[in-house]
C-alpha cells in the first residue's frame, strides 16, 4: 500500500513517516524514478542484444554486407553454417571477405 514503506538505518529501529510528510514524497518518487531508469535500461539493453547476429563482430562486415549475407542464407545461423565457396558466391562479398567471414565462425 502506498504511504507505508518502512526504512531501515543502521542502528536505529524500522520506522515509518506519515503518510501527508513531504520526505516520504519525496523518497517515494526517487523511489520510482530509479526504478523507471532500472527497467528503461534492461528494456534497451534486451532489446539490443535480440538484435545482435554475430556478424557484428566481424571486421569489415557492415551494415550492407549483413544485409546481403542475411538476404542469401535467411538467417546468421545459416551463415556460420556455410562453406567458403557458398560465401564467396554472396553478392557483395569477396573471396577475402568470405574468408574472414568462414575464420571467424571456425575460429
Amino acid at each position: 500500500m502506498p504511504g507505508r514503506e518502512r526504512f531501515f538505518l543502521e542502528g536505529r529501529d524500522a520506522f515509518s513517516l506519515p503518510p501527508d510528510d513531504p520526505a516520504l514524497y519525496y523518497l517515494q518518487r526517487l523511489r520510482d524514478e530509479a526504478h523507471r531508469f532500472a527497467i528503461g535500461t534492461h528494456r534497451a539493453k534486451r532489446a539490443k542484444a535480440i538484435g545482435v547476429s554475430g556478424l557484428e563482430e566481424i571486421p569489415g562486415i557492415g551494415a550492407t554486407r549483413k544485409r546481403a549475407l542475411l538476404n542469401h542464407f535467411g538467417s546468421a545461423k545459416a551463415v556460420a553454417a556455410a562453406g567458403l565457396e557458398e560465401l564467396a558466391r554472396t553478392p557483395g562479398i569477396s573471396q577475402a571477405v568470405a574468408q574472414k567471414i568462414y575464420g571467424h565462425f571456425r575460429g
